[in-house]
């Protein structure tokens, strides 16, 4: 079926998961969250194909509740204090065809109660990508600062993430580096904040194709930096 937005009920079944976080509530509302939650992020994930295809052709939007680019609502509680066993939000992934052979960038979409956002990039790269990246900034500053501060980047996200970064030059790189603090960095990615409203909107897998595509000059860096096509 066609993307008609996020539901109410698709945030609500959230809301209430979060209170009744427990195999045995799940079970009981299996059907419920098939119906609220899996049925509307397939739909969502086949929208946008057509428009993240004319951005780039190297990224899939895969509908398949299972295997596909929507994430398990199952949590890995392994290593884990925390053993409650589903995730209170909804997410997908929408992967580059080449991310089996190298760390790649990938387009993401997160949905819950209070918090709905969207973007793309490398979100803690493999060391080896990581590598790759910086090399590519403190080796082709003009051609990162081109794609970090094109004026889609700007007007869409505001700025590239800088929440997590080293505190000192990464070992290797030059300390005083123009582009030091960007090296530093642990992760490389824009992100969109939205809302419910929005999301409950048929428009919204637009906005978020259009997301992605303001998204290019940085992604296509990445690729670029770790040997994937764009």
């Amino acid at each position: 079926m066609a993307f008609q937005g996020f539901s109410k009920g698709f945030f609500k079944f959230f809301r209430d998961l979060k209170k009744n976080d427990d195999r045995d509530w799940f079970e009981a509302n299996k059907d419920r969250y098939k119906t609220s939650v899996v049925a509307p992020m397939q739909d969502f994930i086949a929208a946008p194909a057509p428009l993240v295809e004319k951005t780039s052709p190297h990224f899939i939007c895969d509908p398949r509740p299972n295997g596909g680019s929507m994430f398990r609502i199952y949590r890995d509680t392994r290593f884990s204090k925390d053993k409650t066993p589903y995730k209170t939000h909804a997410s997908a992934h929408f992967r580059h065809d080449g991310g089996k052979d190298v760390h790649a960038p990938g387009y993401y979409l997160h949905l819950e109660p209070g918090r709905v956002m969207f973007g793309g990039g490398m979100w803690m790269p493999e060391p080896a990508a990581l590598l790759q990246i910086r090399q590519a900034i403190a080796n082709k500053p003009a051609d990162w600062k081109k794609a970090r501060d094109a004026a889609s980047i700007k007007r869409a996200f505001g700025a590239i993430s800088d929440e997590d970064k080293l505190t000192k030059a990464p070992r290797g790189f030059d300390p005083e580096h123009a582009l030091i603090e960007d090296i530093k960095l642990k992760s490389f990615f824009v992100m969109q904040e939205s809302n419910e409203a929005d999301a409950g909107d048929a428009a919204f897998a637009k906005t978020v194709a259009k997301a992605y595509a303001d998204a290019a000059p940085v992604m296509g860096f990445l690729c670029r930096a770790v040997g994937a096509k764009f």
